[in-house]
């Protein structure tokens, strides 16, 4: 509501008159300018605020600013909580702000506004021995020098997906008035399916699911070769090109001898896997296409359906490998070599410090 000047010099007037009664000022206001029974009148916040701004400075106007800058972010402010950060970096940015004596709004506007932070989540790796950076580097040098460009290289793995699904803790929030005190229940020992799929420029190929009776099972060499040769080798027959490399993980089923023998079988000086024709360097799921990209953006897609059964799970998981278009798996596989690049680059830099 737009008051007048008019209707703030009667409220004052008419405050101090009736003793300072704000019920009878807003009565009598009603009544002075015929309002109605439903009309807005001045509240009591509104009443008191016009009476004290009037005995501090003889208006009934907002006071004005003095021009004292308010803000908490000056140049020196800034410094001390650039230096605490840099000593700091892990520290949150709740105890750095009590630490500061700075409002927790303030901090974060410092940070992001003045000195252009951004608040980076730790990833949790695999710790890598000297031994395993040389055999890292050794094996994307072989891979980029053996496999052509033109070849056809799939790569391949295996995922579980469980039933119960994930829930992101640190994004899931709640709002009401009091705390509902909800648990998320998920049982000890979630049902699962185990996948098999493989990536290449083509696209996925999969899924497989290895299971027993609609019953899911622990991958073994058996079952693994009963994969290649079941599923992958009459997907092989299909493919008109002739120089197609294999790439796998250093996982038993995959290593044992018998399975080995297949993948040379079918892969004639083509197998990139430890114990292959080209070594493939353990614990690296960042060079791996299966885990730096598929399994991540399958199981975001799967679990927006909310599966509440095996079998709602498994049709889920066919539907979402089925949208994933070749010009996708393509740029993958690109990404691929450049992250076989990369780690070289990253040794040859690490040597040269």
């Amino acid at each position: 509501m737009n008051w007048t000047g008019e209707h703030r010099a009667f409220v004052i007037e008419t405050f101090m008159k009736s003793n300072e009664s704000v019920i009878t000022t807003q009565r009598t206001f009603c009544t002075h300018f015929a309002l109605g029974r439903h009309a807005p009148v001045p509240d009591r916040k509104t009443i008191l605020l016009w009476v004290s701004n009037f005995r501090a400075t003889g208006s009934a106007l907002k006071i004005k600013s003095t021009g004292r800058p308010r803000s908490v972010r000056t140049p020196e402010i800034v410094a001390a909580v650039r230096e605490a950060i840099e000593r700091s970096p892990s520290r949150s940015a709740v105890k750095h702000a009590s630490a500061l004596h700075l409002s927790d709004r303030s901090l974060r506007r410092i940070l992001h506004t003045d000195l252009k932070f951004h608040p980076y989540k730790m990833m949790i790796v695999q710790e890598l021995s000297e031994r395993d950076w040389e055999n890292r580097r050794t094996c994307s040098n072989d891979i980029l020098q053996n496999v052509p460009q033109n070849a056809l290289l799939i790569t391949s793995d295996e995922a579980h997906f469980h039933l119960s699904g994930c829930v992101n803790k640190h994004n899931f929030r709640y709002w009401a008035l009091e705390n509902p005190r909800q648990l998320h229940e998920r049982p000890l020992h979630s049902p699962r399916v185990t996948v098999w799929c493989a990536v290449g420029s083509f696209g996925v190929w999969g899924p497989y699911f290895f299971e027993q009776e609609g019953v899911t099972v622990t991958v073994t060499a058996d079952r693994y070769i009963g994969m290649l040769r079941n599923f992958l080798e009459p997907k092989l027959r299909e493919l008109e090109h002739r120089d197609v490399w294999f790439q796998q993980d250093g996982a038993t089923a995959h290593t044992a001898r018998r399975t080995m023998d297949v993948l040379r079988e079918m892969f004639p000086g083509r197998v990139i896997s430890l114990r292959g024709d080209v070594g493939w360097p353990a614990r690296s799921p960042d060079l791996a296409p299966c885990d730096f990209f598929l399994w991540g953006y399958l199981k975001a897609k799967v679990f927006q359906h909310h599966p509440r059964t095996i079998d709602e799970l498994k049709a889920a998981i066919r539907q979402e490998i089925t949208g994933i278009s070749p010009q996708i798996t393509a740029r993958v596989m690109e990404t691929f070599r450049n992250q076989l690049r990369m780690c070289i680059d990253t040794m040859v830099a690490i040597w040269t410090l």
